[in-house]
């Protein structure tokens, strides 16, 4: 998983590498859109049709469409959940609040968050992999507050699932050597439920494709590793330009791993950052 600034980012931004801002009129045209299906969707709840809410959703799927490329560029092509491009197969646009019916942890139904279905701060980038099996899944807290469109509260829910525009949910992610994504060493009893019911539920471990590219990551760095140690001690033993040559080439590989835009990133840097060693921990791109 890794962390997306999306509450600091918009289409029109000129900043954003690889992406052709749209216009603010582009920008303004497709908030508009939001707004209007929004009231749309709202006169239909009031009236108690909840199947026509539903359709109406279903068939406006081409409006949070339009902002996949988007989405995707702020990740630099990779799922936000698995950061991976291919091995967590094609990417949605997955609604974190599901839109129609959410689950809880027995598999009791309550009704979505319909009223956020064209809201973008609710939109993510995920494979299908993870999506298909998330599905409506949105369990809470016992005893938490549960934001309804009467009375919206989304910020006060106590909410299992891990969201990567959260840099504190981000920062409960660890790993291991053999590829499996495990709670950070030292977090509390509910935030290690978190992560574990979140692991499970979006198959972050239970995909084998995923959990081996993880752990081959994790091989290279720690040959990294040795041979950066190997040099470092070469160097220090007097003047050896081949070890120096070394070096070099081993922080800008490790540079490389470790950057936002490669994939599983967030694996090579827990796998230095491991080591607590500070001349590693300056290797981090």
């Amino acid at each position: 998983m890794i962390w997306i600034d999306l509450e600091n980012k918009l289409p029109t931004d000129t900043n954003i590498p690889n992406w052709v801002p749209w216009t603010k009129a582009q920008w303004s045209a497709w908030l508009g859109k939001s707004a209007q299906l929004a009231a749309d969707l709202a006169a239909l709840d009031a009236a108690g049709q909840r199947d026509e809410r539903n359709a109406l959703i279903d068939s406006n799927s081409a409006h949070w469409g339009a902002l996949k490329e988007w989405l995707l560029v702020l990740s630099a092509g990779k799922c936000w959940f698995s950061e991976v491009r291919e091995l967590y197969s094609h990417y949605d646009v997955e609604h974190f609040r599901p839109k129609k019916e959410a689950k809880a942890l027995d598999a009791t139904v309550r009704d979505g968050y319909w009223w956020l279905a064209f809201n973008y701060m609710n939109f993510r980038v995920c494979g299908n992999v993870g999506n298909r099996k998330k599905g409506g899944w949105f369990p809470l807290k016992e005893g938490s507050l549960c934001s309804t469109h009467a009375q919206p509260c989304e910020e006060s829910e106590s909410r299992y699932l891990l969201d990567p525009i959260d840099d504190d949910d981000v920062a409960l992610i660890a790993f291991d050597e053999e590829g499996k994504v495990i709670p950070m060493p030292g977090i509390s009893a509910w935030e290690q439920e978190r992560v574990n019911e979140t692991v499970k539920r979006l198959k972050l471990n239970d995909h084998v494709p995923l959990a081996e590219a993880r752990r081959k990551v994790w091989l290279q760095v720690d040959k990294l590793i040795a041979d950066f140690t190997n040099a470092k001690a070469r160097c220090d033993a007097g003047n050896n330009p081949a070890a120096k040559a070394k070096l070099i080439q081993v922080r800008a590989r490790v540079r490389e791993m470790t950057s936002p835009a490669a994939e599983l990133s967030a694996v090579a840097r827990w796998c230095l950052l491991l080591r607590n060693d500070p001349q590693l921990s300056r290797l981090v791109g």
